[in-house]
């Protein structure tokens, strides 16, 4: 693993860390929860569904949004996050073999981020992990593989029954519920990083 700084632009630099696993021909920028609450790339939902990609050796890029950490600028509301991602992206793009299949990730926060950058930028996967579709709703992206949506039973922002509409406009979608877990996933780690390796794989074939 190694530390980047991300250009963004009119003055934004984000702080992340780049992890390439010997022959990865995928790759998945990962985003964190909600900054105003405490949320950072080094967030426990975020490592371990990172740890779980690169088990299937698919790189990973995760960072901090602007005004957390090391990263310069100021939140926005998720408006200027998207062009965070974005960049985040295009960095990771460039250290992938041309044609490697690049993905986005988000937890809460992160996975509306991530759903509305994928509305318009054309993606090769795209996991959702407890989106807080009662605040935030998820409209279909532009994804040419796999997506995966993963809440917890209990979850307080997101239920499987507000996943319904997301079914039956996402065909495709693979939807897990996680029996016990909360929007926090406390004590469901294992089970969580289990559904994003699957993801992964499937991103990597």
């Amino acid at each position: 693993m190694s530390a980047l700084t991300v250009d963004v632009g009119g003055e934004v630099t984000l702080e992340a860390r780049v992890s390439l696993p010997s022959g990865a021909t995928a790759g998945v920028v990962l985003c964190h929860p909600h900054p105003l609450y405490g949320g950072d790339m080094d967030s426990h939902v975020v490592l371990r569904a990172a740890d779980a990609c690169v088990a299937r050796r698919v790189a990973t890029l995760r960072f901090n949004f602007r005004g957390v950490g090391a990263s310069t600028g100021k939140h926005d509301d998720g408006r200027g996050e998207q062009d965070d991602v974005r960049a985040a992206l295009g960095a990771l793009r460039r250290r992938l073999p041309d044609g490697a299949a690049v993905a986005l990730a988000g937890y809460s926060f992160g996975a509306a981020v991530a759903a509305a950058v994928a509305r318009r930028t054309p993606i090769a996967g795209l996991a959702l992990i407890a989106p807080p579709v009662r605040m935030v709703p998820i409209s279909p992206p532009a994804v040419s593989g796999p997506v995966l949506i993963v809440v917890g039973a209990e979850d307080q922002y997101c239920s499987a029954a507000d996943l319904e509409p997301i079914r039956h406009a996402m065909p495709g979608v693979t939807i897990t519920v996680i029996d016990g877990a909360d929007h926090f996933f406390f004590g469901a780690l294992d089970a969580l990083g289990g559904a994003v390796e699957g993801w992964a794989a499937a991103l990597a074939t």
